[in-house]
């Protein structure tokens, strides 16, 4: 059966197509239909939300393993919220003077390598709350003595991300980062919005998982934290302080607990074999394109998904990656690729977030642009600093 997408139309919004991932920006991911059942359901009933939490709690548990679970507003809003909860334990006094940390242990350890921007700074999540966040090592290099030599009175926690944007090598890995916080009696705070794994990294010690609801789980806009219970209580009560800003709605609560449950029944075996047809007819359509090198590429932190690296040489091809993306983005229907490192010459297909048929339209898109390139070779050619001046220009000048 045909998707209907008319109802972007009558929004008046670009009909595009997303492979870039899972990005917020691009509202993140398709919302599975048992959350947008469950979704519609609850949206015109009264429910008491504390009773609901609870719901959402076993339901974390039974799939993360952890003692407790909380739904929050986001990823991002769960970082700030289990640095307050560290901080401030259950006691109320101290939920309701954040974000005054004053006279309150308020330093949170990250590793310089893991101090990355998801839209916004990883730190100023953590100073969101109060928080100082306290680097460890070089951009590139970290170690065990270095990460204990940190770690002082004032700490109260420290802060693990897990993404493909943090330094690759030389950082810890986790279970060293969580054995060394623990020998001090420090826990362990984890970034984990877009990650597949909702038990390994508590097994390696982590001691609040943060994730997103609504990136590989297919959920509505909104985060989960899963660990230790008495922290996930410190965090539940943060709705009396901090948290208040940052609270999530009955929707976002059942529609997390809905996506939870189809992820514990979804078919993984046969999304990946869909993706790696998808993959494959890419490789095919750009197979005889000088100037443009395709690859398969593994996800950088062990998600099981494969993206296409598409490599440009300008000489050859007649255009440069950021205009090959540019175009791909402009053009109809638009295609939205990840970019972010196309100043080194390549960007990614990412295929996990198709609806049918719309990979082998991507593939005519990159046919046709990657023909125009061929007999127009550096006709519109543009300046990598000058893109990205635009699209700050565009940023600032909103709603413009």
């Amino acid at each position: 059966m045909e998707r209907d997408t008319s109802f972007r139309e009558q929004l008046g919004v670009r009909p595009i197509i997303n492979v870039s991932g899972t990005m917020t920006h691009l509202g993140a991911s398709i919302v599975v239909p048992q959350a947008a059942a469950w979704i519609s359901a609850i949206l015109p009933e009264f429910v008491e939300l504390g009773e609901l939490h609870k719901l959402a709690s076993h339901t974390i548990s039974r799939l993360t393993g952890a003692e407790a679970g909380l739904v929050t507003a986001s990823a991002a809003a769960g970082l700030t919220i289990g640095c307050a909860a560290a901080m401030t334990g259950s006691d109320i006094g101290r939920i309701e003077q954040l974000p005054d940390a004053s006279e309150m242990n308020n330093e949170v350890l990250i590793q310089l390598g893991h101090m990355v921007s998801y839209g916004a700074p990883v730190t100023q999540g953590i100073r969101l709350s109060g928080a100082t966040p306290v680097t460890v090592g070089d951009t590139n290099s970290s170690s065990a003595l270095r990460l204990a030599g940190r770690i002082t009175d004032k700490t109260i926690a420290g802060m693990y991300v897990v993404s493909h944007h943090t330094v690759q090598y030389g950082m810890l890995p986790l279970k060293e980062f969580s054995r060394v916080c623990h020998d001090h009696g420090v826990p362990v705070i984890c970034d984990l919005a877009s990650e597949y794994d909702l038990r390994g990294f508590l097994e390696d010690g982590c001691d609040l998982a943060i994730y997103s609801a609504h990136k590989f789980l297919g959920g509505p806009t909104a985060g989960i934290i899963a660990g230790k219970k008495e922290l996930v209580r410190a965090c539940y009560l943060q709705n009396m302080g901090i948290g208040r800003g940052m609270k999530v709605g009955k929707e976002g609560i059942v529609g997390t607990i809905a996506a939870l449950n189809a992820w514990e029944h979804r078919d993984h075996v046969a999304i990946r074999t869909a993706e790696t047809r998808t993959l494959t007819l890419w490789l095919q359509a750009l197979s005889t394109y000088k100037g443009v090198t395709a690859t398969i590429e593994p996800d950088p932190t062990q998600n099981p998904l494969d993206r296409l690296k598409l490599a440009v040489n300008p000489v050859d091809s007649g255009i440069t990656a950021w205009d090959l993306a540019r175009r791909l983005a402009a053009g109809d229907p638009p295609v939205i690729v990840r970019d972010h490192e196309s100043e080194r010459g390549h960007f990614y297909l990412d295929p996990c977030n198709l609806h049918a048929g719309e990979e082998a339209t991507v593939a005519e898109r990159l046919v046709k642009e990657l023909n125009w390139a061929k007999g127009h070779p550096g006709e519109e050619a543009t300046d990598l600093a000058e893109v990205k001046a635009r699209r700050l220009l565009a940023q600032l000048s909103w709603p413009d």
